[in-house]
């Protein structure tokens, strides 16, 4: 029976907060059933590219509590807070294109 690639690709996803340092990582989603006051927060990381299919990876973590953090997505890099860099789910492989 071949391997359940959507189960596998679930189990590989983590939060772009959770991130190992300088780990390839590729956009799945956004955490779109956050709080309210978080609609704002998803809007700005849609517009500064956060998109599915995106790749990123976190470039340096500051010292002590780790935030923030400096991602990189596609050709530009950006610091976020953990709490907006949980808003976005990342993982191993690029996501499964969407079906027509």
């Amino acid at each position: 029976m071949p391997p359940n690639h959507a189960a596998t690709r679930a189990a590989v996803e983590c939060s772009l907060a959770d991130l190992s340092l300088r780990a390839d990582a590729w956009v799945h989603s956004l955490h779109m059933d956050a709080a309210p006051e978080d609609r704002e927060l998803l809007l700005r990381l849609v517009e500064i590219g956060f998109l599915p299919g995106q790749r990123v990876s976190v470039v340096a973590r500051a010292t002590g509590g780790g935030d923030p953090l400096a991602v990189r997505v596609g050709r530009s890099t950006f610091a976020l807070r953990r709490r907006e860099a949980a808003l976005v789910r990342v993982g191993a492989m690029p996501p499964a294109p969407a079906a027509q």
